[in-house]
């Protein structure tokens, strides 16, 4: 009993090293520029190894993303996670869980924006990841036209300008070095900025008619 046991304990070392040499390589080298061949020598394993576990370098950030969206699954189990996208409190809490998963996973992230590049239909099969993913933000919306507030287009659309502008933000400040200005931002000027930003545009007061008396 004790042999197949070893050998997928050793199955499974093999596959955690290969990943976690994938997101080292990405980060040095790009996700295109990459080969499996330099994945499997920062593995410390051999080239062929590889095959026994992925079919090819796309599979291989297929299983980074699905083990990426996992982890965000667990922080939504988060006891002072709320769903109330009129709440400035949980919008905060989402624009920070993002923040810090992004910046754990630029490597992966990055490498989600080459692949896409390179070749748009494998870029769509991730597209659909994400969107499934981000599926359940819709339902943080709900309090907010509960509460009257128009938000500002249809919710699917909503939810996808927002997936857009945390992830482009944090793509320029964390993946690109920047705005090109020099500047640098911290985390809490980041995760502020988005906050208010997000919210003004989802819960602030719907502006005054014209010709109507403010208040």
């Amino acid at each position: 009993m004790g042999a197949p046991t070893s050998r997928a304990a050793k199955a499974a070392e093999t596959e955690a090293a290969l990943k976690a040499a994938a997101k080292r390589v990405f980060a040095e080298r790009g996700y295109v520029n990459t080969k499996i061949t330099d994945i499997t020598a920062a593995a410390g394993r051999a080239a062929g190894s590889f095959y026994n576990h992925f079919t090819s370098k796309d599979q291989l950030l297929t299983a980074l993303l699905t083990d990426m969206f996992a982890e965000g699954d667990r922080a939504a189990e988060d006891p002072t996670h709320r769903s109330d996208f009129g709440d400035r409190d949980a919008v905060r809490w989402h624009v920070e869980q993002y923040w810090g998963f992004y910046r754990e996973h630029v490597p992966e992230m990055v490498a989600l924006r080459q692949a896409a590049m390179a070749d748009p239909g494998f870029g769509r099969r991730l597209q659909e990841m994400v969107t499934r993913d981000a599926a359940h933000l819709i339902g943080h919306l709900d309090p907010v036209r509960a509460a009257g507030i128009p938000l500002p287009g249809e919710p699917d659309l909503v939810v996808s300008v927002y997936c857009s502008l945390l992830d482009q933000f944090a793509y320029t400040w964390l993946a690109a070095g920047g705005d090109g200005t020099g500047r640098q931002i911290s985390d809490e000027e980041a995760i502020e900025t988005l906050t208010e930003f997000v919210h003004r545009g989802l819960a602030g007061t719907p502006p005054v008619r014209r010709g109507s008396p403010p208040g």
